[in-house]
């Protein structure tokens, strides 16, 4: 659980599978929204989940997470969404699965029990409590969730909060907080025009907090004005000192 926010649970499996990735439960009057989808389920978690209200959609960032994503719908009677730009992707359709436009937003799909394939750059969410954005990079539909009266934006791994992004204390000009690679085991970056279009997907989002795929690495106020920093080091870090990014500045 967020120390900040009771509503933000962490869903992990211990020992580790993969590379160690979590889900996050979301709840809210509105309804609970699960992050992204980890690839083990029990009946404690089921329970567990259940007590706190059951889960009205899932809401994947990215193929890594497709992961046994029709057990949790059938488990939870809901649908997962996830962006129809990255289709080819997924291994194991729902026996049913449907395309939604940005237009058709997610109303009236609240009992569906299978995969909605979104198109469009965002998806709204139970009224718009959640805001799902695809920045791309990662890969084509990878995508952020934000919670909006929460001002936090989930990412995954769409950016990763990296280990200097975590503290507060005497932070040094030109200190990151975040990094934007097409391959984390391989250790591949992002083109600096991916990580661009991935501010540009954001800059006009309201939010404070950011927490990515990996146990421990949030970040806690100011993480807008963070986030853009990050990306600017990073793209004059790899010889663009004239790229277009070094001209946004952030906006309240």
């Amino acid at each position: 659980m967020d120390k900040n926010h009771s509503g933000l649970i962490s869903i992990l499996t211990v020992p580790q599978v993969g590379i160690g990735q979590r889900a996050f439960l979301c709840c809210t009057p509105a309804g609970n929204v699960l992050w992204d989808c980890i690839t083990y389920i029990d009946d404690d978690t089921v329970r567990q989940i259940k007590e706190l209200g059951g889960i009205k959609a899932i809401v994947i960032s990215h193929p890594h997470y497709y992961s046994t994503s029709v057990h949790w719908a059938e488990e939870f009677r809901c649908p997962v969404y996830i962006s129809a730009d990255d289709e080819e992707f997924l291994m194991r359709h729902a026996p049913t699965t449907r395309s939604i436009t940005a237009t058709q937003s997610a109303k009236g799909h609240d009992s569906f029990p299978g995969h909605l394939l979104w198109e469009g750059k965002e998806l709204n969410l139970l009224d718009g409590t959640f805001t799902a954005i695809k920045v791309g990079g990662h890969f084509p539909g990878s995508s952020v969730l934000l919670w909006k009266e929460a001002k936090k934006l989930l990412i995954a791994d769409s950016i990763l909060v990296v280990p200097s992004g975590v503290y507060h204390v005497d932070r040094l000009p030109g200190t990151t907080s975040f990094t934007f690679m097409w391959s984390y085991p391989n250790f591949i970056p992002l083109p600096p025009d991916d990580v661009y279009a991935i501010w540009k997907s954001l800059a006009h989002l309201d939010f404070e907090d950011t927490h990515s795929a990996f146990w421990g690495r949030d970040t806690i106020g100011q993480s807008k004005k963070r986030l853009l920093e990050s990306a600017q080091i990073y793209i004059k870090a790899a010889g663009y000192v004239d790229h277009a990014i070094h001209r946004e500045n952030f906006k309240e």
